[in-house]
């Protein structure tokens, strides 16, 4: 089955589109102001040394000085085991030195950049460590047979004047010799490229900067399978046949720049396809529909029928319908990008051969995957938990934020309970002042309520306390929104 990738660029934002039998799979989208700096390498400037915080201030660039402590300078960490007591920092660092650093934590607030001496540069499967010498492997890869292989394997692709370290990533276990050496070649590119700018380039220079989503999806994203990659911006498709060439020369051949009239995105149905991956409700084909709810702690997903009455009997018309949904879970986990523990209530099945074949199914569907998930049998309660990496925010946090009127909830009060809150509140200030007039300023809705249907409550409650009550839309105001306001 061939996969097309579609990448929109514009000032603002990245965003990437994965098509797969004209549909989309995934979506992923980079925002230029909140893209961070962590795992940016700079040539860095030491401003001051502070010996009774063992810390120093370092200018790389940025508006606030950053921060390096002495436990984050490799050339101390390099001594720990040793009978030796750690070198205080002052014996390593001096003011006006320059030395290669890298951002480990962002800015926050009034705290500038953390750093780190030690440079990590992270590639699709392994992580290049150019200061050290030993070979790491995930602690999610278990058994140590496959540890003792996947080491061996690596060690067997270094070239022979090789120094630095590696880390194998978890992704790394089922990969082929060839992604492993390409991985290789790529981080010795990379490291390279950052020792001459350190050498030939001033103090305070961003040496090396974390792939932007583009990059990344040259770099991880792209397999056999791949038919186009498109791209509608020339400027930016110049620059990645550029990086290709110098990474990833066997993507060349698909790189595209898209010169259509029509928006790419709107040519191949993603602008649509983002707006539906908002809502709530996912309906399927058969008339059977999803129904989504994230919250913090978990994500569940319903399963119904809907107007889906097909099959032979009502047993055959859930299988199918479960069927259905569980292809289309799988691509709504990935479309939305949800993480963390997933409860997924299919239809309730009698028959165990259908319950094994949607389970079947589900993890035949969830194969695709790119990011780690797990699936448990159903419960007792005819429940499938499951659980999917977090790695990136969901698109409904990136592109959404809590609705003022609800705050979230989902959901607002009727205009009757806030006529009768209103009703509550003008009784518990009538007691405690003693004003001309209240006056209640109030949405549309709710005032209209008590013009018609509540009109005979608010006078009764006028005579009851003896002072005038008036009404005064406010347009502003939603539902649940009101005050009042003593004359």
């Amino acid at each position: 089955m061939n996969e097309d990738i579609l990448i929109n660029i514009t000032p603002q934002e990245t965003r990437v589109a994965l098509i797969l039998q004209g549909a989309v799979q995934e979506l992923h989208i980079e925002r230029t102001l909140t893209r961070g700096l962590a795992g940016n390498v700079y040539s860095g400037k030491v401003v001051r040394v502070l010996p009774g915080m063992q810390s120093a201030f370092i200018d790389i660039g940025l508006e606030r000085a950053a921060f390096l402590h002495v436990a984050d300078i490799w050339e101390a960490r390099s001594h720990e085991g040793a009978n030796v007591a750690p070198t205080p920092i002052e014996k390593i660092l001096f003011d006006g030195q320059v030395l290669t650093v890298q951002v480990i934590k962002d800015p926050i607030g009034t705290k500038g950049a953390r750093l780190s001496t030690q440079v990590s540069i992270a590639g699709r499967m392994l992580v290049y460590l150019p200061q050290d010498c030993h070979i790491g492997i995930s602690q999610k890869i278990e058994k140590e047979s496959d540890r003792e292989l996947l080491r061996t394997r690596l060690q067997s692709l270094l070239p022979p004047e090789e120094k630095g370290g590696y880390i194998v990533r978890t992704m790394a276990e089922e990969a082929p010799d060839a992604d492993l050496a390409a991985d290789v070649d790529y981080l010795r590119k990379t490291w390279a490229a950052i020792v001459h700018g350190a050498r030939t380039r001033p103090a305070t220079s961003l040496l090396y900067q974390d792939l932007n989503l583009a990059q990344r999806v040259m770099r991880d994203f792209v397999h056999d399978e791949t038919a186009s990659i498109q791209v509608d911006s020339r400027e930016n498709h110049v620059k990645l046949v550029e990086f290709a060439q110098a990474y990833t020369p066997s993507v060349l051949s698909r790189l595209q720049h898209y010169t259509g009239e029509r928006p790419l995105f709107d040519l191949y149905g993603v602008e649509e396809e983002i707006l539906r991956a908002l809502g709530r409700r996912v309906d399927l084909k058969s008339g059977g529909y999803l129904i989504v709810d994230q919250t913090e702690a978990m994500t569940t997903i319903d399963v119904n029928t809907g107007g889906f009455v097909g099959g032979r009997n009502f047993a055959d018309t859930i299988f199918k319908t479960n069927l259905e949904a569980a292809h289309a879970i799988a691509r709504q986990l990935r479309l939305r990008n949800l993480g963390g523990i997933i409860i997924l209530d299919f239809i309730d099945m009698e028959n165990n051969e259908h319950r094994n074949a949607v389970l079947a199914e589900l993890k035949k569907a969830l194969a695709r995957d790119r990011t780690k998930v797990s699936v448990s049998g159903f419960s007792a309660l005819g429940l499938v938990e499951m659980t999917r990496k977090r790695t990136r925010e969901s698109l409904a946090h990136i592109l959404c934020e809590p609705c003022p009127a609800c705050s979230g909830k989902g959901q607002v009060k009727t205009s009757r309970t806030i006529c009768y809150e209103i009703l509550r509140e003008l009784l518990r200030e009538a007691k405690q002042f003693n004003p001309r007039e209240f006056r209640i300023l109030a949405s549309q809705e709710v005032v209209d309520l008590f013009l018609e249907e509540e009109s005979q409550h608010l006078a009764m409650l006028g005579d009851f306390i003896g002072k005038r009550i008036s009404l005064q839309v406010e347009t502003s105001y939603h539902q649940e929104q009101y005050d009042v306001i003593l004359m």
